[in-house]
């Protein structure tokens, strides 16, 4: 006999907002997406391998002028990937890393998640550097780039808070162009690419801490301007 309890529940799209629904069935668009390209076609796919109704799946994803639509479903795509890698990586789990090593597993748990859909990866990749979609792109960027800080610990408010985001956006994003063109076994070079990335980082980290914790007086930009207008006799 079966023990129901150990069968996967099938999701019941029917009940789920037009809100969940646009995550529940991301990562089957983006499977859909290696051979179909992130169009209507791909949406439709994911919605009948899914379960779902195909034109309840369309009012999820409304059909827009130019690449809108396409770029609703990569937005959707990326934000599942987002709420998996915080279900999978939470706060507490990463606890026990080093700063280094949390943002490095994060990373990492993003790239092994679209390996084997690294041809949709290519795709949407094409998509967002469109001029029209790069505003976009760098917003969803900047979001990926706060949950992973976020599970790593980070409660900086200062302009720290800005930079980290910034830099792990930039760097989040030049990995993934070597991901996509990266043939190496098991992406080796991909990896290796992200370690000498995070390095400098966190030598760039070190040296400005070095610096601004230095106990020493700075120069006055007050008493120096003052001095260009009344200068010492």
């Amino acid at each position: 006999m079966t023990d129901t309890a150990l069968v996967p529940a099938t999701p019941d799209f029917a009940d789920m907002t037009l809100d969940e629904l646009r995550i529940a069935l991301a990562p089957e668009i983006a499977a859909s997406a290696i051979f179909d390209g992130w169009n209507e076609t791909a949406l439709v796919a994911a919605a009948e391998m899914a379960g779902a109704d195909p034109d309840v799946a369309k009012l999820a994803f409304p059909a827009k002028r130019g690449t809108g639509r396409a770029m609703d479903m990569i937005d959707a795509w990326v934000e599942s990937v987002d709420l998996a890698m915080a279900a999978e990586w939470p706060e507490e789990r990463l606890a026990t890393l080093k700063i280094r090593e949390r943002i490095r597993t994060l990373v990492a748990y993003r790239l092994e998640l679209v390996e084997p859909i690294d041809e949709a990866v290519r795709r949407a990749m094409a998509i967002m550097a469109m001029p029209q979609n790069a505003p976009r792109a760098l917003r969803m960027g900047w979001r990926s780039a706060d949950v992973m800080w976020r599970l790593a610990g980070d409660t900086a408010t200062d302009y720290n808070h800005y930079t980290k985001r910034a830099i792990l956006a930039g760097i989040y994003s030049a990995t993934l162009t070597v991901f996509v063109n990266d043939d190496s076994e098991g992406k080796a070079r991909t990896y290796e690419f992200l370690d000498r990335r995070i390095d400098g980082v966190m030598r760039f980290e070190k040296a400005k801490a070095q610096f601004t914790n230095r106990d020493i007086e700075l120069p006055s930009l007050t008493r120096f301007l003052g001095r260009l207008r009344y200068p010492s006799r």
